[in-house]
C-alpha cells in the first residue's frame, strides 16, 4: 500500500501499524513514526495526543485487519459452519509463513506493556474473544462446543508463540495434532 496518498491520520496509523508490529511498541518512538509517515509533529499530535492513544488505535486497527484476514483465510481453506477445525491450522500455516510474521500483536502488546497502559489488556481480551467466536462456528453444535473452541484458541495462541521462537513447521505440526484431538473429541461429544 502506498501510504503517501492517504490522509495524514491514516498515514500515521499505517506507518505505526508496520513499525509497532515489526519492531515493538517500546522500541518504536514517536519521532520515527512522524518521520516515516511524512507528517509534521503538530499534525501527529492533533490526531494522536499521545503514544498511548496511538497504541490503542493501532491495536483496534490491527484487530479489524487481522479478523478480516482470519475469516477470509478460513474460507479459502474450506471453513464451513460446524465443518471442523482443519481450516484453522491451514490458515495459521499461511500466516506463520508470511515473511512479515512477528507473532500476535495482542500477545506481544500484553507482554510489552501488560496492564501498565490502560485499555491494552481489554483490547487484547476482546480480540481473543472474537477469535474464539469464529473458531466456535467451525465446530459442530454440542454441549462441549464452547470448551472445545476455547481449547482450540489456546492451541492457536501457543502455536503463534512457538512459530515466533522455532519457526512455522514445528508450530503447525503441534497445532495440527492438538486440533485433530480436539476435533475428534468434539465429534464424539456431538454423537452422544
Amino acid at each position: 500500500m502506498d501510504a503517501s496518498t492517504l490522509p495524514a491520520r491514516e498515514r500515521i496509523l499505517v506507518t505505526a501499524h508496520e513499525l509497532f508490529y515489526r519492531d515493538g511498541l517500546r522500541a518504536t518512538g514517536i519521532d520515527r513514526i512522524i518521520a516515516e509517515s511524512g507528517v509534521a509533529k503538530l499534525t501527529f499530535y492533533r490526531h494522536f495526543p499521545s503514544k498511548d492513544e496511538l497504541i490503542r488505535t493501532f491495536l483496534d486497527y490491527r484487530h479489524e485487519r487481522w479478523m478480516a484476514w482470519f475469516v477470509d483465510a478460513l474460507g479459502r481453506h474450506g471453513a464451513a459452519p460446524g465443518g471442523g477445525l482443519q481450516p484453522l491450522w491451514k490458515a495459521m500455516a499461511e500466516w506463520f509463513n508470511e515473511p512479515a510474521f512477528r507473532g500476535c500483536a495482542f500477545i506481544n502488546a500484553v507482554a510489552e506493556v501488560g496492564g501498565s497502559l490502560p485499555g491494552v489488556l481489554q483490547i487484547a481480551q476482546n480480540h481473543k474473544q472474537d477469535m474464539r467466536q469464529v473458531i466456535t462456528a467451525l465446530l459442530p453444535e454440542n454441549p462441549d462446543r464452547a470448551d472445545a473452541a476455547a481449547a482450540a484458541a489456546l492451541a492457536v495462541d501457543g502455536a503463534i508463540v512457538r512459530a515466533q521462537m522455532d519457526g512455522s513447521a514445528p508450530a503447525i505440526a503441534g497445532l495440527r495434532q492438538l486440533l485433530d484431538a480436539l476435533e475428534s473429541a468434539a465429534t464424539s461429544a456431538s454423537g452422544r
